[in-house]
């Protein structure tokens, strides 16, 4: 076997293992501590308060987390690459912003009295569609998706965005100005299983579609003219990374709020370890992104423990 693929075997076995320590040490601690045998002892005692914590509060939100982590970290890795600037983050592009405006707006007009559950999210979503219909639109001319035009875009979208978020905060009532401020500034607590499902299903689902262009992110981090020597149709995937970046930053924040600093930091620290390549840097990204925004919430829920 080459002595590359034993080299990226053994990097994805050690996020995994990371990854299952972090799990088990968030389930473990809290306000009401739990060591591993009470955890598998609780598999069976359905209906107990230690069954109730690890199952209903603490392990929907640590599947969330690692559903979250791992996806903002992925598209931070595509963004990177499709920019070919490793300052660029998922929310760089306005799309939170968008997003964060739809929230705002929902609680401001009461839509939870209309949508129930769904409305966080729902609003969230829609809010960040409109934020990517509207940043693919002016960035594109002729068929061609310009990335600088993106990015600058992007960048007038967020600021805008920002501005409709404080007006919205300066004329709403009190209860609502709360609750704005709480979401934006990110939180996994308020986590229903139908949501965890349908975040998981889109980060794996956005994992394995990313990995089918990691070949054409190596080639476009030598520029486009050499990835179009190279055989890649350039604008197809520019487009599709793009989208699915995209929808994949919408999603999370639509569902956990403003979480600014996974789609950053971690491909910087995972491109250290793993190098330069896709084929590597996207599942690496994903595992480590995962298991670092869990381990920060735990740590955040447990400085100040109720």
């Amino acid at each position: 076997m080459d002595g590359r693929l034993v080299r990226w075997f053994l990097w994805v076995l050690l996020f995994l293992g990371l990854l299952l320590v972090v799990g088990f040490f968030s389930l473990s601690v809290g306000s009401t501590g739990f060591s591993m045998r009470e955890i598998f002892l609780s598999l069976s005692m359905e209906g107990s308060v230690a069954h109730s914590i690890v199952f209903q509060l603490r392990l929907p939100r640590i599947l969330l987390g690692f559903a979250v982590g791992g996806a903002l970290s992925l598209a931070g890795v595509i963004l990177q690459g499709l920019f070919r600037n490793p300052l660029v983050e998922p929310y760089t592009l306005g799309i939170s912003g968008g997003a964060a405006l739809g929230v705002s707006l929902g609680m401001v007009l009461r839509l939870h009295r209309v949508l129930g559950l769904f409305f966080l999210p729902l609003s969230g979503f829609l809010g960040a569609v409109v934020v990517i219909v509207m940043v693919y639109s002016l960035s594109t001319k002729r068929g061609v998706l310009r990335i600088q035009g993106l990015l600058l875009t992007g960048v007038m979208v967020s600021f805008i965005s920002s501005s409709l978020i404080m007006l919205i905060m300066a004329i709403s009532r009190v209860e609502d100005l709360h609750s704005i401020i709480f979401w934006i500034m990110g939180f996994l607590g308020e986590t229903d299983w139908w949501m965890v499902e349908v975040m998981g299903a889109v980060a794996l689902a956005g994992l394995v579609l990313s990995y089918f262009f990691a070949l054409d992110l190596n080639a476009l981090a030598l520029g486009e003219e050499q990835a179009r020597y190279l055989g890649v149709e350039v604008e197809r995937s520019k487009k599709l990374l793009f989208l699915l970046a995209s929808v994949l930053t919408g999603l999370c924040v639509s569902s956990a709020g403003i979480i600014g600093f996974v789609g950053l930091v971690v491909p910087h620290f995972v491109r250290i370890l793993v190098g330069q390549d896709h084929r590597i840097l996207l599942v690496a990204s994903f595992l480590c992104g995962a298991g670092f925004l869990v381990l920060c919430d735990t740590l955040a829920r447990t400085v100040i423990a109720p």
